[in-house]
Formats: C-alpha cells, sequence, structure tokens
C-alpha cells in the first residue's frame, strides 16, 4: 500500500495512564461511554492487531491478553507500540491525559504541546478568584503557555455547544464555577483563543462529533460554527475542527467553503475499524486534500494509538488502490494525496518545521 511506510504527525493525541490496569479498566477505556468491552469492535481489533505487537498470537482471548500485558507491564506496552505507529511527531493536548514530560520519554519522536483554553482558564480562576481582574490573568496565563505550544484547543462542544454566542469583550462577572459553562465566558474565551492564536500562528482546534456521555451530540455539529468561520476569515487563524463523525461530511464541507478551515477523523478511525476506508472516502468527497490531516486521539490505552495509526494506513490505502484501479488518480497524485495528509498538512499549518 501506498501508506507503508509513511511517517505520521499525530496532531491531536493524548497521554496515557502511567499504571497497570485490571480488565475492568481496561474495558473501560475502550469505549466513550461510562463501560466499555473486549465484546466491541474496538475490542476485536485489540485481540487482532496489538496482539502481535505484544508477540502474542492474532485473534488472542482477552484474558491472555491482559495477562501477559500485566507481565510486561504498562511502560513496556506502551514503547512497544507507541514506536510501532510510525509517528515522529505527536501534538499532545496536556489539559486530558498528563503531560508532556510523562509521554515524551516513551516515544522515538518529538512531542510538542496543545494548550486547552478550558483548562488554562480553571486554573487561573481557582488561584485567583472570580474577580474583574481574572481576564487579564487568564490572557496573560494563555500567552505565556501558547509561546511554547504548537496550537491551542477548546471543548466548547462540551461546555455548552458549538453555538456559542461571539463576545469580543468579557462578561461582567465570572461565575466561580470549578468546571466553566457559562455561554458568554466561554464565547469570550474562545474569542481570546482565536485571537491569540491568530497573531501567534497557532491553530485553533475544536472538539467536534461523538465523545464521551458527558457531550450532548446534537451540539457538537460543525455547522454550528459557521458564524465563528465568517467572523475568523482572513485574520490569519487557522481552525482544526477534529474527530467529526458523524458530521464529517458536515466538516469536510467548511473545509471546502473556508480557506483557514482544516479537519480530521482522529477519534473515529479505532473506533470504526475496517469502515475507516468508507470514512475516508465520505471525507474526501468534498474536503480538499490539504485541508485533512492525521490524528490518533489516542487517550489513556497506548492500544488506541497504535489503532489509529493502523486503521488509517489500511483504510486510506485501501481506498488509493481502489481510486488507482478505476484510473481515478494517478500514482504521483495517491503518492502526494497520502503524504500530505500523514505528515505534510500538519507541519504547513502548525508554526514548526515537522521533520521526515
Amino acid at each position: 500500500m501506498l501508506t507503508d511506510g509513511l511517517t505520521l504527525t499525530d496532531h491531536h493525541c493524548h497521554g496515557i495512564l502511567t499504571r497497570d490496569l485490571d480488565r475492568a479498566g481496561f474495558e473501560q477505556l475502550l469505549s466513550e461511554g461510562a463501560t466499555g468491552s473486549f465484546d466491541s469492535a474496538l475490542g476485536l481489533a485489540v485481540r487482532r492487531w496489538c496482539a502481535p505487537a505484544l508477540d502474542l498470537p492474532p485473534h488472542v482471548g482477552a484474558d491472555a491478553y491482559l495477562a501477559h500485558r500485566a507481565e510486561l507491564g504498562w511502560r513496556e506496552v506502551a514503547v512497544r507500540l507507541l514506536r510501532a505507529t510510525g509517528t515522529t511527531s505527536w501534538f499532545l493536548d496536556t489539559g486530558f491525559g498528563g503531560p508532556v514530560s510523562d509521554f515524551s520519554p516513551l516515544t522515538d519522536g518529538e512531542v510538542r504541546e496543545i494548550v486547552r483554553l478550558e483548562h488554562v482558564a480553571e486554573q487561573v480562576i481557582a488561584e485567583v478568584g472570580a474577580g474583574r481582574t481574572v481576564f487579564d490573568e487568564i490572557e496573560s496565563r494563555l500567552r505565556e503557555r501558547a509561546s511554547t505550544a504548537v496550537g491551542l484547543k477548546t471543548i466548547v462542544a462540551y461546555r455548552h455547544g458549538l453555538y456559542f454566542p461571539l463576545r469580543t469583550q468579557p462578561p461582567r462577572s465570572v461565575i466561580p464555577e470549578r468546571r466553566l459553562t457559562d455561554p458568554d465566558f466561554l464565547g469570550w474565551l474562545v474569542g481570546l483563543g482565536a485571537r491569540v492564536g491568530a497573531e501567534l500562528g497557532l491553530p485553533l482546534q475544536f472538539h467536534t462529533g461523538f465523545g464521551d456521555t458527558d457531550l450532548r451530540l446534537q451540539r457538537a455539529d460543525p455547522l454550528l460554527l459557521t458564524d465563528f468561520l465568517r467572523k475568523t476569515a482572513g485574520t490569519g487563524l487557522t481552525v482544526m475542527l477534529l474527530h467529526c463523525w458523524p458530521f464529517h461530511r458536515n466538516a469536510a464541507y467548511l473545509a471546502h467553503a473556508f480557506d483557514h478551515v482544516r479537519m480530521d477523523v482522529g477519534l473515529t478511525i479505532p473506533h470504526v475499524g475496517h469502515r475507516g476506508q468508507a470514512v475516508l472516502a465520505e471525507t474526501l468527497e468534498l474536503a480538499p486534500f490539504r485541508s485533512v490531516c492525521y490524528s490518533s486521539d489516542g487517550y489513556g490505552l497506548p492500544e488506541l494509538h497504535f489503532l489509529g495509526a493502523m486503521w488509517w494506513r489500511r483504510g486510506l490505502g485501501r481506498l488509493l488502490d481502489e481510486w488507482l484501479a478505476e484510473d481515478l488518480i494517478t500514482v504521483a497524485d495517491a503518492e502526494r494525496l497520502a503524504t500530505g495528509i500523514a505528515h505534510i498538512n500538519a507541519a504547513d499549518a502548525y508554526p514548526i518545521a515537522v521533520a521526515h
């Protein structure tokens, strides 16, 4: 396949749990729901594809897989699986899943930070309270963190939804919530992130599409960002739409319509598994090839980072083989498309030179 051997830039992922897990703990991380199970497409994929990477036969039973995993220990498992992805650059959302310093020693690639807006704001409010000066403190802290980061991220889809009010000025007061949900505050915070991102050349990532049960899926359709995208067009900001399923066609339309929009299907690919080819085909119906980036959105289990890379290679590779067989694309164009999604598009969008 054309995707075999391609090095990857994982432009959005999270850290792993740095401890050994029992079966219940492991299975919980196989799902975006309250509980998970090996009795799922993702569970089958772990047994089929991760097992050989850990020197086990394909389709080994769940109990045998977990027993061997425990013998190896979480660190050895992580090193084997993360380094087997072929990823040379990782962009880590440190707002959920641990710091760069925990993740970096497990890989043989460069690890850079994605700063989560809500995490910064909640830290500042916890430290200085909810007075009027908190807005200046948040901006100062965000700029400090952004100076060494490769991108910014918002989870406003979880906290309110993607139809948040557009605010250029901070609200009159801050509700001292442990978990920020006030729409006016969130609208201001996202606007701040957009302004800082445009000034510093940092893409602003948005969670869109499916996620855990804390999310109301109907509020995570990226089409709800249309007014925000109109407002930020021409400002220098790059907007990254993450995950997107089942709205990946909607996201593809936005990437088609707005020059500053990029997208991935990161969280989607490990969960849909062998159907990844279909999701990628639907995404590439309308999205410009330059606008699509690779990510795993791996979190907790290094198996998810591994499967994100493996299923992406297989899905895109099979799709391009199909296009080549039907004479829809030349080999040169197929290679350019694949390398673009694998790492070149991310190198163009993020403010560092990604080495491949």
